[in-house]
């Protein structure tokens, strides 16, 4: 079986910037809500069966002890951040299994989720729905790959690699020397994209880069002003590659079984009837009924 992991905090986003807004009866938005249930739909309807979602309950996790400056919910639209609940509400509903993120962040339950699936000797594949660059650490082989749905582009290890230049273990040594601005942290002066996955493609962590630019690879250019920025720096880069390092002991699940879908809740019906969608209801039945 394949396994599906949905970044729902991202296709919140996506779909609240994609879709026209709309309101229930009381005034509330509701579109992007809308629109991710039937994203979800969408995937039942191709013959999905084990899936989860996981979600940002609050923007703020542990990492914002850790760093002053890591991204809050500030500057979120309201109406945005009002349909996190519902989204949750909704997923339920629909009888999807949900994990709203308080401490840690919906990308640490993918990760963890991607982890226990692939563990997992009745899983074949595991795919995390998300083009967050974050998550391309997570994969492995052919055994849990990244699928970017709004492109329509699965990667593999092979194909981490061929966007960033570096292995998928890398990828935290690779952000921490970037920076991440969506995560609000500044990476080091100096390092961009091309630099890190040259030094990164030779020594793939942090501490395996040598001291001395002397010792490094012929091909790294300018590699004294990159040990220079890099070591100057050490503990705040540290400090970054942490932040950018995903959980795997966020609580998801025990038994992989426990994602199988198998239909919609009794009160799914209602939910969809708040969103002025009965065709969601009556699709998600026939899917029901299909399976």
């Amino acid at each position: 079986m394949d396994v599906y992991l949905i970044d729902g905090t991202y296709e919140l986003f996506r779909h609240y910037f994609a879709v026209p807004k709309t309101t229930d009866a009381d005034g509330n938005e509701i579109a992007a809500v809308r629109g991710v249930l039937a994203s979800v739909l969408s995937l039942l309807e191709k013959g999905t069966t084990h899936l989860g979602v996981a979600t940002d309950h609050v923007v703020e996790s542990f990492r914002n002890d850790l760093y002053a400056n890591y991204k809050t919910g500030e500057g979120v639209p309201a109406d945005l951040m009002s349909q996190f609940n519902l989204l949750e509400e909704g997923l339920q509903a629909m009888g999807v299994v949900v994990w709203p993120m308080i401490e840690f962040e919906a990308d640490d339950a993918l990760a963890a989720a991607a982890v226990l699936a692939a563990n997992d000797t009745s899983v074949d594949k595991v795919i995390i729905c998300t083009p967050d660059k974050d998550l391309s650490q997570c994969v492995v082989s052919d055994k849990i790959v990244q699928l970017d749905r709004r492109k329509n582009e699965i990667r593999n290890a092979e194909g981490i690699f061929t966007k960033y230049g570096v292995k998928p273990v890398s990828i935290p040594d690779y952000l921490a020397l970037v920076g991440d601005t969506s995560d609000g942290y500044p990476g080091l002066p100096g390092w961009g994209a091309k630099g890190a996955s040259s030094v990164l493609s030779v020594y793939p962590h942090l501490e395996d880069i040598p001291r001395d630019p002397k010792e490094w690879a012929a091909s790294i250019r300018g590699s004294a002003k990159l040990a220079e920025a890099l070591f100057k720096a050490w503990d705040d880069v540290l400090l970054y590659r942490k932040l950018a390092t995903l959980r795997t002991d966020a609580p998801v699940f025990t038994n992989v079984e426990e994602l199988r879908w198998t239909g919609p809740g009794a009160a799914f019906e209602a939910f969809c009837g708040r969103l002025k969608t009965p065709y969601l209801f009556k699709k998600t039945m026939a899917v029901t009924k299909s399976s």
